[in-house]
C-alpha cells in the first residue's frame, strides 16, 4: 500500500496529495465530502464571496530546519513539502472559510518529516531492500493514483517539474522499504466483519451529519472500500507507533 504522505513530501510535486503522517481519519472524511464539495464549488454566490488564496509565508525558515541523528532536513527541502501541503490547506480553508495558522502548519510538517527520516533511517538500519518488481509494481500504482496510463508516462510527468528519473527511482526504493517497515510493525491488517460494520456505521453517521441527503451505498457493495479504509488505518496506528518509539531513541532538534 502506498504511503502518499511519505512520498509527497520526498518527491515534492504537485502530482502527489500531500497528507501528514497522523491524517489518514481526516484523509478518509475529506474523500468522502469530496464529491458534495464539487457540486457546491460552482455556486456563484459562494465563489463571489470567497477570499483570495493566500500566499505561503516562507519568512524566517532557517537553512537547516532540523536534525535528526546527524542528518539534516534542509530549508530547500522544507520549503518545497511546505508550499505543497499549504496549497491543500488554503483551498481547505477557502471552502470552511477558516484561517490557516501557519505556523502550527509549519510544525506539524517539521515533525512528519522528522518522522519521515526516522523512518528511512531505521530501514536502511535493518538493510531491507526493494526488488525491482516491487519498484515497477509501486510506480504502476502511482501512475494509475494520478490518473496516468503507465509508469513511464508517470515518470515523464516528473520529469517535466524537473525530477530526473534516477532520483525519482531512488525516492521510489526508499519507499518500498519503508512499506516492509510499516508492514512488519503493523502485522495482521485484514479487517474483522465487525471492524467493517463500524466503520460503515460511523460513514453513514458522518454523512447525516453533513445533511447529506444521498442515500448510502448497501454495506456489501462499500465493504471493498472499507476494508481497504480500515486498514489504511491499521497502518497508520502502526506508523505512529513506530515513529514515537524510533523518536525516543533518537537525537532529534527542531529549529522552527
Amino acid at each position: 500500500m502506498i504511503k502518499k504522505w511519505f512520498l509527497g513530501l520526498s518527491l515534492g510535486t504537485s502530482l502527489i496529495v500531500l497528507s501528514a503522517c497522523g491524517g489518514a481519519d481526516e484523509s478518509a472524511e475529506n474523500e468522502n465530502a469530496q464529491p458534495e464539495t464539487e457540486e457546491q464549488a460552482p455556486s456563484g454566490e459562494e465563489s463571489a464571496g470567497q477570499p483570495e488564496m493566500p500566499e505561503p509565508d516562507l519568512e524566517g525558515v532557517p537553512d537547516v530546519v532540523a536534525e535528526v541523528n546527524g542528518e539534516e532536513v534542509s530549508k530547500e527541502e522544507f520549503e518545497t513539502a511546505y508550499t505543497g501541503q499549504f496549497q491543500q490547506a488554503a483551498m481547505q480553508a477557502q471552502m470552511s472559510g477558516q484561517e490557516i495558522d501557519q505556523n502550527q502548519l509549519k510544525k506539524q510538517l517539521a515533525e512528519s518529516m522528522v518522522g519521515q527520516k526516522l523512518l528511512v533511517q531505521e530501514a536502511e538500519n535493518q538493510e531491507l531492500t526493494a526488488s525491482d518488481e516491487e519498484v515497477d509494481q509501486t510506480l504502476e500504482q502511482l501512475a494509475q493514483q494520478n490518473g496516468l496510463e503507465s509508469k513511464d508516462e508517470f515518470l515523464s510527468a516528473l520529469n517535466e517539474q524537473g525530477m530526473a528519473e534516477d532520483e525519482v527511482m531512488s525516492q521510489i526504493e526508499t519507499q518500498v522499504k519503508v512499506d516492509q517497515l510499516i508492514a512488519e510493525s503493523a502485522g495482521d491488517t485484514d479487517p474483522s466483519n465487525e471492524e467493517l460494520e463500524a466503520a460503515y456505521e460511523q460513514l453513514k453517521a458522518q454523512q447525516e451529519q453533513m445533511g447529506s441527503e444521498e442515500e448510502l451505498p448497501a454495506f456489501d457493495e462499500l465493504k471493498p472500500d472499507l476494508e481497504e479504509q480500515v486498514k489504511m488505518q491499521k497502518e497508520n496506528e502502526a506508523t505512529q507507533t513506530l515513529v514515537a518509539e524510533l523518536r525516543e531513541k533518537a537525537d532529534v532538534t527542531i529549529n522552527l
